[in-house]
């Protein structure tokens, strides 16, 4: 087959020998099927790639999901041991009528460490989410040893107390040491007292609008 015989207008391309006939077909669906996968495929297999991402994302949930389901129980144990410990906790809280007892623990814990008061004074309350701290300014004046054996009674007493900000200086002329401190004792807020703070906590909210 002589290719220079050969009349390549596109008029004549039913005269062109089978061979070349053959080639010029599978040319053209060449092209088709490149311009088809461009144009069409192309998008579709980004789509495709987009949803076997979602795909994995949505297993990974769902995998998350399924352990926190199998250790359900274990979460439900945890919650209960939580919930207990809390309610240990706030048991040692006073309540409004046993606040003054604490205060007399508190000053007899320092009397009966052989201190002497200089200062006991009752701060005002400040009210927390659920419970109130209840601050007192002292100044006590011991030595070392009635120093450490107040704040180990402070530790010891039934309900809770913190000890804060705390300074000891040598006092002029003499072997004793001066402390100045700010002990915390606490109380929680009974139903009222928190209805009471959730009312403000949202009027303050709204006079923010």
């Amino acid at each position: 087959m002589n290719l220079s015989e050969v009349n390549w207008e596109l008029e004549a391309a039913g005269t062109w020998p089978l061979p070349i006939k053959l080639a010029t077909i599978a040319i053209l669906c060449a092209v088709v099927a490149g311009l088809w996968f461009y144009f069409d495929t192309q998008e579709q297999l980004a789509q495709l790639e987009e949803v076997q991402k979602k795909e994995q994302s949505l297993k990974q949930t769902f995998e998350f999901k399924q352990r926190k389901a199998a250790n359900l129980e274990e979460y439900k144990q945890q919650l209960a041991e939580m919930e207990k410990s809390f309610g240990d906790m706030l048991r040692q809280l006073p309540n409004k009528a046993e606040v003054p007892d604490l205060l007399v623990d508190v000053s007899q814990t320092g009397l009966a460490s052989g201190l002497e008061f200089e200062l006991f004074q009752p701060q005002a309350e400040i009210k927390k989410e659920f419970y109130a701290e209840l601050p007192i300014k002292v100044r006590v004046v011991g030595d070392y040893q009635e120093l450490g054996a107040f704040v180990s009674g402070l530790a010891s007493l039934p309900r809770i107390v913190t000890i804060h900000n705390v300074q000891i200086k040598p006092m002029k002329d003499k072997k004793e040491l001066v402390m100045n401190a700010l002990i915390k004792t606490y109380r929680y807020l009974d139903e009222d007292e928190i209805g009471a703070q959730k009312g403000d906590k949202k009027g303050r909210k709204r006079g923010r609008r």
